[in-house]
């Protein structure tokens, strides 16, 4: 068992939570994977199920893989990787919008790999990890806004502005979670204003000149979006995307309390987009409001350890990173649950650790490596004392 105490090395509680989020996905995974397997229309049930164990696996050796490093080290990282992430982004936005016939706006296709990878994904962790770093240096100085821009506001914009046009709700997501990190961050209020007002004002800028120019605009998205919340408000037209959603809320209804039971769901077969966007519609039908709300409640002890983590942890880079890596998942997973029953319009957010695909669900899995390796360096109020007196001893004997 020595070997499996090296690999614990983590929030116990957080690991425990994770897995049963691992499992759990295992079980609506191998469902939903028939609806994979005739949208594809190549391989077998058991083979998408194997690619998404094999996903999952992947994703579990990155997790624990990131724990082991020292937390203090991510915050040089994401300024050595901030500038890449950039190029990634341009380069995703230039590649064009189709892969293989299918919208790949958001996607990057690695040349020679069967792979795509979904940047903006990426980009997201790296640019909150780069702004908890500057929250941090710049924590015990009287920041004035000029000094802030470059350095900070000018990577945050660039990044948001090159999700924005391919991918609206993940750049809403990291904005959000942007101005809430600088809030926790103690950012002067005033510039948090002005931040969000430039930002508002841009976002409102691009999405007018799509609207009345948008065939010289043709990579945007922003009709999709438009069409989406007139639909969410007005829920009349007969699109394939209403279909969807008018599907998920029946599986829902079918579902019951109890449910139909594992892989008895009727509706996946209807739902093309049963595996990602629309898979807690799968699980509520399968396993009824039981065990959609059992879902619900471990995302809660997530949050939990998250915010037990990120108050017990003595520094303040430690605090500040493990609420910009793990607020995002819960955000999203209850975006993403909120479609599912009809409380937010479609935005295409996968559910963390449960939606089929690799991207989201390795960079899921190194969010949480991120958070254990902060949780592991959790010190004792006696620990703490201990190295405050050794260190106060130094300073006398240099001063001697």
């Amino acid at each position: 068992m020595n070997w499996v105490n090296k690999i614990l090395v983590g929030d116990k509680y957080l690991i425990a939570f994770i897995m049963l989020l691992a499992i759990f996905s295992l079980l609506p995974g191998f469902s939903a994977s028939s609806s994979i397997e005739y949208a594809a229309q190549t391989g077998t049930v058991f083979g998408q199920f194997g690619k998404q164990l094999a996903f999952l696996i992947i994703g579990l050796v990155i997790m624990f893989s990131m724990q082991m490093i020292d937390y203090k080290y991510f915050g040089g990282l994401a300024v050595i990787a901030l500038p890449f992430i950039i190029l990634l982004l341009i380069w995703t936005n230039f590649q064009g919008t189709t892969i293989d016939g299918a919208n790949a706006s958001r996607w990057l296709k690695i040349p020679g790999i069967p792979l795509t990878i979904q940047t903006s994904t990426l980009a997201s962790v790296v640019l909150l990890v780069y702004v908890a770093r500057y929250l941090t240096i710049t924590r015990k100085k009287k920041v004035t806004f000029a000094e802030t821009l470059l350095y900070m506001l000018l990577p945050v914009f660039v990044v948001i502005g090159l999700i924005f046009p391919a991918n609206g709700s993940t750049a809403l997501i990291l904005f959000a979670m942007v101005m809430l990190l600088l809030f926790i961050g103690g950012y002067p209020l005033k510039y948090l204003m002005v931040i969000g007002g430039v930002l508002v004002f841009c976002g409102g800028l691009f999405i007018y000149g799509a609207l009345q120019y948008g065939d010289q605009m043709p990579d945007t998205r922003v009709h999709t979006w438009k069409n989406r919340i007139e639909r969410y408000m007005n829920p009349s037209d007969n699109s394939l995307e209403e279909w969807q959603e008018t599907n998920a809320k029946a599986a829902i209804v079918e579902g019951g309390q109890f449910g139909k039971g594992p892989g008895k769901s009727a509706i996946k077969h209807t739902l093309p987009q049963a595996s990602s966007d629309f898979i807690y519609a799968v699980i509520v039908e399968e396993y009824g409001s039981v065990g959609g709300i059992a879902l619900i409640f471990l995302f809660m002890l997530v949050l939990f350890r998250i915010v037990i983590i990120a108050t017990k942890i003595h520094t303040y880079f430690g605090s500040l990173v493990v609420f910009a890596v793990g607020i995002p998942i819960i955000f999203q997973a209850m975006i993403n649950m909120g479609v599912a029953v009809g409380l937010f319009p479609t935005t295409g957010q996968p559910l963390p650790m449960i939606s089929f695909g690799g991207t989201s669900l390795w960079i899921t899995c190194l969010a949480f490596g991120i958070i254990l390796s902060v949780s592991r360096q959790i010190k004792s109020k006696e620990e703490i004392e201990e190295e405050t007196k050794k260190l106060s001893e130094a300073v006398i004997q240099d001063i001697a």
